[in-house]
């Protein structure tokens, strides 16, 4: 189908629908390769916007439309609001795929809607809730970072991703000339557009997020290296550089095998990718280690900018179910580490329960470690246990960061 909406409807569908990642629907759905970059901006667009292109079909529909007409929708507002594209263009666009897809009888009431949508109708809630629908951030989220942060939540919210972060191995000085932004790190540096080449396949360089490289700086060197969720490689890899041996820990075959294809090629060979499950205790790995890294799974509350899905999927209950998970892990392998060693615990969240309170909980009914502090060249808070780095001084990533000690 030659449509330019059809494409971000199959996307967006299996997103809305049936609960995927973004990230995984743009990988795994095919997609015309002469528009990729078209489909994938309007798919992030109308999730990063989702909240208000909500409130518009609300606004200036009588009714609640199906979900495939709420998509197309959201499709069009989007093109016709952010894009700028021209109403006739729009309207005829998504009246066409409607009829393409055995769906004519709505193509009345999109026609319709469409030609009498006016943005300066919409009103939006002022306050906090007015915020939350402008930066697609949950409301009960917002209103925590207000509590902690004032007036800054405002910047901490509508924090945006600055780019693609690209780390470098080998060969940087051939990219320079593009447009970019330098970070801390000298061999991570930031660009408005990048489009992958062979540098890539031959491990010259990696797409590696600046959080991650942040979290990877403040680990020690050291022989032995357990990096407890370690999917998809990244971290695994530059640990590597300056760890002797790293075992990576995966719940799931598949990510183990993206971790294992991530070594590959970037020539990591003294990483080993296990399939494990780094809650469940392991007897042979009791004081094995000498660091500990447990990047556990997380609410990811601090990568909205560049996941704007992780909002559709974000419940206040969710949270409690997290937290234990987060423990349960960081429990466990905190059996591995040698005395004397380190045991870092990080995420990719803002929220203060899934972060020092994690670390609280486990310094007080664990005992055995001791906090000890850490820094890194990225702007960052410091917390009663660890580092938080915020989205608005972050390049627009939000991550926390504790490190422990055993005591020897």
């Amino acid at each position: 189908m030659t449509n330019p909406y059809y494409d971000p409807y199959r996307i967006l569908t299996r997103v809305y629908q049936g609960g995927a990642h973004l990230k995984i629907a743009l990988a795994e759905e095919p997609i015309e390769e002469l528009h990729r970059a078209r489909t994938v901006k309007t798919a992030y667009g109308v999730l990063e916007h989702d909240g208000y292109l909500s409130l518009c079909i609300r606004t200036f529909a009588p009714k609640p439309p199906k979900a495939p007409v709420r998509i197309v929708l959201k499709i069009a507002l989007y093109h016709l609001i952010y894009l700028g594209k021209p109403r006739y263009a729009v309207t005829d666009t998504a009246v066409d795929l409607l009829k393409r897809m055995g769906k004519g009888g709505a193509a009345g009431f999109v026609n319709a809607f469409l030609r009498s949508f006016e943005p300066d109708a919409v009103a939006l809630p002022g306050g906090d809730e007015g915020l939350a629908l402008q930066s697609n951030f949950p409301l009960a989220v917002l209103r925590e970072l207000r509590a902690r942060y004032g007036k800054r939540a405002e910047d901490i919210v509508l924090a945006r991703s600055k780019g693609v972060t690209v780390r470098f191995v080998r060969g940087m000085e051939n990219y320079l000339g593009r447009e970019h932004l330098d970070t801390p790190f000298p061999s991570v540096k930031i660009f408005g557009r990048f489009a992958r080449d062979g540098g890539f396949d031959c491990g010259d360089y990696t797409f590696q997020s600046v959080g991650s490289v942040a979290i990877c700086a403040a680990v020690e060197g050291c022989g032995s290296l357990l990096d407890a969720c370690a999917a998809p490689g990244g971290k695994s890899v530059l640990l590597a550089e300056k760890c002797g041996q790293v075992t990576a820990c995966e719940l799931h075959p598949h990510r183990v095998s993206l971790i294992q294809s991530y070594c590959a090629r970037m020539g990591a060979g003294n990483v080993t990718a296990l399939c494990k499950d780094s809650a469940a205790f392991e007897p042979a790995w009791e004081g094995a280690f000498d660091g500990v890294l447990c990047d556990v799974p997380c609410s990811g509350l601090g990568t909205v900018a560049e996941n704007p899905d992780l909002a559709l999927r974000f419940g206040e209950k969710d949270l409690e179910g997290i937290a234990r998970t987060q423990f349960a892990i960081l429990a466990n392998c905190a059996r591995y580490v040698k005395k004397g060693g380190a045991l870092y615990y990080s995420t990719c969240s803002v929220l203060e329960e899934e972060n020092d309170a994690v670390v609280d909980k486990f310094l007080r009914e664990q005992g055995g470690f001791c906090t000890e502090e850490a820094n890194s060249p990225l702007a960052h808070e410091k917390t009663a246990f660890g580092l938080q780095f915020l989205p608005d001084e972050a390049f627009g990533a939000g991550f926390y960061l504790s490190k422990m000690r055993r005591k020897a």
